[in-house]
């Protein structure tokens, strides 16, 4: 019985934690080719839909929206990159870059991302770490940031080799980054580009956009696709990561090693999937006004820290309540805009996030208050413990007494 006890908690603890990171919907999801996949939330991170989610799988060439967030990061547009000997060296998809070649940063990076260029990718990693292996580090790094847990990068660009790995969850959060640049989606968004020439070129390098859901031509061509990245490698099999936004709600799509390449119309039905079926919702603003705390003579309006979003089926007209922690701030300093108070945000009784609440003013407690509250408090606890103590003290001597009697 003990152990069907303890069976049943465990069951109960993993579905809690399933509650915690997976929305769930009316709605059939639709079936994917992908090995792995993932639907996932922006705003919030939650997982919408998943598949084998947290395997790593070779990722080819999506490896490269992770070298394009460090490039915007840490890079101008404008910046100019003098390219190594080794770039041109690069094996697979490339444009042909020379030893020597000067590229403004915003040239390699429509190659990297419209053209998939593996030289691009080496020579933006020499340039921002010195070598691909320093950038690898670099990339990882910044993976852990993110909260990727299954991610080991070896090179920027995706070629194969048996230590590169990413889930297709980690691929979504590192594109969730990603997205949040102008810049980026500008670039992945443009049918086609040129590069001028160069100190090595006469000639403009034209590319063109291989993301047939920014193709307005094309049958799968997707309203509202901010962009994406294909990859492929025989090892890897097809791979793609893509953000759409509609009606105010980013949605990102990643899958991860699909045999029968049927990725783009796969994107299409899981994004279609989310937009019918779950709807964002924006419980607070950051400052609105989420309650009043009024306690011991201390009144103060309790601001939202943050924009708090959540996300609900949108068949489901249940709402998210707040809990707020039970704590006396009367005898705490504390200025206009601290963290002095947590909200626990619950849907259905499914915990969802806890929520930072902001005094709207200063609160200063001088030393005499401060005093006379610790002196009232050591008084409560030597109240509390005489009350205690007199009782035992008093009949630890009646059973002497009788013991003693009894004894005679």
């Amino acid at each position: 019985m003990r152990k069907l006890c303890i069976f049943l908690l465990s069951l109960l603890f993993v579905y809690s934690i399933n509650l915690n990171t997976t929305v769930k919907a009316q709605g059939v999801p639709p079936k994917v080719s992908a090995d792995g996949a993932v639907l996932m939330d922006a705003a919030t991170g939650k997982i919408l839909y998943g598949k084998n989610m947290d395997k790593p799988y070779p990722p080819a060439s999506t490896t490269k929206i992770m070298t394009a967030l460090l490039t915007l990061e840490r890079c101008n547009l404008d910046d100019v990159v003098v390219v190594g000997k080794n770039p041109p060296l690069a094996d697979g998809s490339k444009i042909y870059i020379n030893e020597g070649e000067q590229f403004k940063v915003k040239d390699l990076l429509y190659a990297l991302l419209l053209a998939s260029a593996n030289d691009c990718a080496e020579a933006l990693a020499e340039h921002i770490s010195g070598s691909n292996e320093q950038f690898a580090k670099l990339m990882n790094e910044r993976a852990k940031e993110l909260g990727c847990t299954d991610t080991n990068f070896v090179n920027p660009n995706g070629l194969y080799n048996d230590k590169h790995r990413t889930s297709a969850k980690d691929l979504a959060l590192i594109m969730r980054e990603l997205v949040k640049h102008p810049e980026y989606t500008k670039i992945a968004t443009t049918p086609s580009y040129k590069i001028p020439p160069t100190n090595k070129s006469k000639e403009a390098r034209p590319l063109w956009n291989g993301n047939k859901l920014v193709q307005k031509s094309s049958i799968y061509y997707f309203s509202g696709c901010e962009g994406g990245k294909t990859g492929y490698t025989v090892q890897s099999d097809h791979s793609y990561v893509a953000s759409a936004t509609r009606n105010g709600q980013r949605l990102i799509v990643a899958l991860m090693h699909d045999k029968n390449k049927t990725f783009f119309p796969d994107s299409i039905n899981l994004f279609n999937y989310g937009y019918n079926n779950f709807q964002l919702v924006k419980m607070y603003s950051k400052g609105d006004v989420v309650t009043n705390y009024s306690e011991k003579g201390l009144n103060i309006k309790l601001l939202a820290g943050e924009d708090f979003y959540y996300v609900k089926d949108k068949n489901d007209a249940a709402k998210a309540t707040l809990k707020i922690e039970n704590k006396d701030l009367s005898s705490l300093s504390f200025k206009n805009g601290d963290n002095v108070l947590n909200a626990s945000v619950t849907l259905k009784g499914a915990p969802i996030e806890n929520l930072k609440l902001l005094s709207d003013s200063d609160h200063i407690v001088n030393i005499s208050t401060a005093y006379q509250s610790m002196t009232n408090n050591v008084g409560k606890v030597i109240t509390a413990m005489v009350s205690v103590v007199i009782p035992i003290i008093i009949i630890t001597f009646i059973i002497r007494r009788i013991k003693l009697r009894a004894n005679n």
